[in-house]
């Protein structure tokens, strides 16, 4: 687990601690933060904001939190952005992809792919319809919804928001991707 993890891990641990109104709490407490009332945290008013719950950062770790959940590539952290990723079923979804993301690029691509898992095994590798190739690029398409060889973050979690709407609790879903994933 990296650093920009264990802070929201320790964010996590803060919100259960404050009982079912904790993330709303917590919501509450980065809107006072967000003094130019743009709704949206940058890594100073992040690392002020977190400072005063009594988990000082500095600045690398603090932009380093904006970078992981900023979704839309804006450069700060939108509210709802940093709420999602206090949820559990968040978290594991990125620790599965950070398992993926062997070049730690943000991105996931078939040379990733080739650092984690093999179709040496696949059916169609073994019959010689596929290359091994083939199957790590068909697999890695799977998530790939702008089908441009590449898989972001916000690709992977959009995938798994339909799976996870199938999955009644948090503990299964954590369960399910565990064993998937072999986290």
């Amino acid at each position: 687990m990296d650093a920009v993890d264990a802070t929201v891990e320790k964010l996590r641990a803060q919100c259960l601690s404050r009982g079912a109104s904790g993330i709303q709490g917590l919501a509450r407490f980065f809107r006072r933060l967000d003094r130019d009332r743009s709704l949206s945290l940058d890594a100073g008013e992040l690392q002020r904001g977190l400072a005063e719950l009594g988990m000082a950062l500095d600045m690398a770790e603090a932009e380093g939190v904006c970078r992981r959940w900023d979704r839309d590539g804006n450069g700060v952290l939108d509210l709802e952005e940093f709420l999602r990723a206090l949820r559990a079923r968040e978290a594991i979804i990125a620790v599965a992809f950070a398992k993926l993301d062997r070049s730690g690029d943000g991105v996931v691509t078939v040379g990733d792919l080739r650092g984690v898992y093999s179709g040496r095994t696949h059916p169609k590798v073994q019959s010689g319809q596929w290359t091994e190739e083939e199957v790590l690029r068909r697999f890695l398409d799977n998530f790939d919804s702008s089908q441009d060889g590449q898989v972001t973050l916000a690709e992977f979690q959009d995938y798994y928001s339909g799976v996870s709407a199938s999955v009644d609790s948090d503990e299964e879903f954590v369960a399910m991707m565990t064993s998937a994933w072999r986290l």
